[in-house]
């Protein structure tokens, strides 16, 4: 079961919330930049990252599953969210150059046929990041974060799901080392790096990112039939004219070789008419 919107919106509303959205965006930033000029869709709940290309990308979508519920956003401009079905978004294929999926995977009924959909929109060379919780943190476990709910994952399982549907792994990295505590949330800073030096295993999170490989298909090289013109046949552009018998004679030597034998003794009678004319 999914959680509701009002549940995720209140979760980063918090002090923890919005360390969480600093400590995530940094890592999306450093994959992607600013999104410039490039269209960009978020899936899940992914309005709080969208936020950082929003004003620079093409185009910036947010798709929230229907069972969890849509926010308005962004709420001073026009609308660039909605709901969708996991397995069948309302896009068209191959449009979006960067997908972020964030509370997305953890609660779907069929993760595999979601990032399917996400694949078929995915532009060529498009790339995706996947955040999802780590099922060896303690995140996993914090039922008072949306990150403790649903099916968390490891790394090589996420490597696998991605595999199946069609994208190929590119990176990865981890983020949230902060404890899932309230009171800790000014200490973000602390934690991150001393977490990735000693227990790089616990993160909170593993992020990711995959790219839509595509190949051209080389197609099958047909035989063309190449018409020979045997010596004094014919001249070009004279296909089909009938030949004077003296001309039929030389013809009909000529083709005779391919016969073998039978075309060899068949010649040989050929030369002997034309001997006695």
């Amino acid at each position: 079961m999914r959680r509701d919107v009002l549940e995720l919106r209140q979760f980063y509303s918090t002090a923890l919330g919005q360390r969480v959205r600093e400590l995530v965006s940094r890592k999306l930033v450093q994959a992607w930049g600013d999104g410039r000029g490039l269209d960009v869709l978020g899936l899940g709940y992914a309005t709080p990252y969208l936020e950082l290309f929003r004003s620079r990308a093409r185009r910036c979508l947010a798709l929230m599953p229907a069972a969890q519920g849509v926010e308005v956003w962004p709420s001073k401009a026009p609308r660039l969210s909605c709901l969708s079905e996991e397995a069948a978004l309302p896009l068209p294929n191959a449009l979006f150059d960067r997908v972020v999926l964030i509370h997305a995977l953890e609660e779907s009924l069929d993760p595999l046929a979601f990032l399917q959909e996400t694949m078929r929109v995915l532009a060529p060379s498009g790339r995706v990041i996947v955040v999802a919780a780590n099922r060896r943190g303690p995140w996993a476990n914090a039922e008072a974060t949306p990150f403790g709910h649903g099916q968390p994952f490891t790394r090589r399982q996420l490597e696998t799901l991605v595999r199946a549907a069609g994208l190929e792994p590119a990176a990865w990295s981890r983020a949230l080392y902060l404890p899932p505590l309230n009171a800790l949330a000014r200490w973000a800073d602390v934690f991150e790096p001393l977490g990735a030096r000693l227990w790089p295993g616990l993160s909170g999170l593993i992020l990711l990112e995959a790219v839509k490989q595509t190949y051209a298909i080389k197609p099958r090289a047909k035989p063309a039939r190449v018409r020979v013109a045997l010596p004094g046949l014919a001249r070009p552009g004279a296909i089909g004219q009938t030949l004077p018998p003296s001309r039929q004679i030389h013809s009909l030597h000529a083709r005779s070789w391919r016969f073998g034998g039978f075309g060899l003794r068949l010649g040989r009678r050929a030369l002997g008419r034309r001997n006695t004319l």
